[in-house]
């Protein structure tokens, strides 16, 4: 099942999506709406309260996608409890990238860069064969709700980036119940857009780079996930495409289990807040700046993998004349 938000003469509504079309689920606004009423009802399933709820008016999800009145698949109504996270170093790549890797990991663990310890770690314990936590991946906190674009809403291109890039990647989202305990509503395709240029500089400057704008959907993808998730990302200039990529992600092509990569999420009872949503990104190995790829603003990034459905398209916003400067924290 594949689930999308939309807005519509300013009421807001949820639908399934089969065939191409749109189907209303009667009587529902939001997907954390009908996880909630899930959470405390007999039907302890998303899926099949969505199915409970039968058909409302089928409608034309290509018009809907084309005229912006299709909303992130998940949200929730106090941004504030939206917690957007991710880690990274998690994949293989494609074969060639994976044989370079290898190769890179294959000497002395003494002479490796601290990136490529953690990638090794990784194929060494992220995927435990019992039922031990396997190794910590890297983690990375991006924002709250707030800085989730709707597809086809501009990323922010903050006046202090040196870069505004795409990252093509796979999010868990999770609802976290009133006793603490942590569901998992589904998956969604996203662009954990990221600024590659300064973490460049020093890789330190990860926890920076990644305080950017992030988008997620059209789907939500309710159920498990695919073994191996294949798609191509894309970017497109002036109509015309500029460079694309194809990806791919699932468990077959990661060095960590998505339950490895969760529980070292979840295991911190910050992130067991009851009624709190989370948007988890699980990483990617392809980048267009890994090709040489400089965006520039007015570029439109287009991610697509078949199993989430429709391709999630944004365009990269024009630089921002920040009104924030130096000295400017007022005292009491």
């Amino acid at each position: 099942m594949r689930l999308i938000q939309f807005s519509r003469n300013g009421q807001r509504g949820v639908a399934r999506i089969e065939n191409g079309k749109a189907i209303v689920v009667p009587g529902a606004v939001s997907v954390i709406d009908i996880a909630q009423a899930a959470l405390v009802g007999s039907i302890k399933s998303l899926a099949a309260n969505v199915t409970a709820r039968g058909d409302g008016e089928m409608l034309d999800y290509a018009k809907m996608l084309a005229d912006g009145s299709v909303l992130t698949p998940i949200d929730h109504p106090d941004p504030a409890h939206c917690l957007v996270t991710g880690t990274g170093l998690t994949h293989l790549g494609s074969a060639d990238t994976r044989d370079k890797m290898h190769q890179k990991v294959a000497g002395d663990i003494e002479t490796l860069t601290d990136s490529m310890k953690m990638f090794r770690m990784g194929l060494e314990g992220g995927k435990p064969k019992d039922d031990k936590p396997g190794v910590q991946p890297e983690w990375f906190y991006k924002g709250d709700g707030s800085s989730v674009v709707k597809p086809g809403g501009a990323l922010d291109f903050p006046a202090f980036a040196l870069d505004g890039g795409e990252e093509p990647e796979v999010a868990g989202i999770y609802l976290i119940a009133p006793d603490g305990q942590p569901w998992r509503l589904g998956y969604a395709i996203g662009n954990e857009y990221s600024d590659h240029v300064m973490e460049r500089q020093n890789y330190l400057y990860l926890a920076h780079s990644k305080l950017r704008a992030c988008a997620i959907g059209p789907e939500l993808l309710v159920g498990d996930l695919p073994d191996s998730v294949e798609g191509e990302s894309r970017i497109w200039r002036n109509g015309s495409l500029l460079w694309k990529k194809a990806f791919v992600s699932g468990e077959r092509n990661m060095s960590h289990t998505l339950g490895n990569l969760e529980f070292h999420h979840l295991k911190y009872r910050q992130f067991r807040r009851p009624g709190d949503l989370h948007i988890h990104f699980f990483g990617t190995a392809t980048l267009s700046v890994g090709d040489g790829i400089q965006t520039q603003p007015g570029d439109v990034f287009e991610i697509e993998a078949p199993v989430f459905g429709a391709a999630l398209r944004n365009p990269l916003g024009a630089k921002a004349n920040d009104d924030f400067q130096l000295g400017g924290v007022g005292t009491l």
